[in-house]
């Protein structure tokens, strides 16, 4: 099973890579803007789920939640990429 999610979330990072290009000289603050829009929609997926929402159904689900859980672990996953390319300013 991890191998899977695994997968999914290199598959998201080129997606993202593609869409976006190179954005290793993010700020930590726009990584941060980032992070916190993909966990904002992580959560609406939950809370469409858990709260079954009649007029938006597409919103909510078991797919749409792994969905944005993966998109959420690519941006992490981004964000510590950029970290360690980053020189070191301690």
């Amino acid at each position: 099973m991890t191998e899977k999610v695994l997968k999914a979330i290199k598959t998201e990072r080129k997606r993202q890579d593609d869409k976006w290009g190179d954005q290793s000289g993010n700020h930590p603050f726009e990584w941060m803007s980032i992070l916190g829009e993909e966990f904002g929609e992580l959560c609406e997926a939950v809370n469409e789920t858990c709260f079954h929402n009649p007029t938006h159904p597409e919103k909510g689900g078991l797919d749409k939640i792994y969905k944005e859980a993966i998109h959420v672990a690519a941006v992490a996953t981004a964000l510590a990429e950029a970290v360690l390319q980053t020189p070191c300013t301690d």
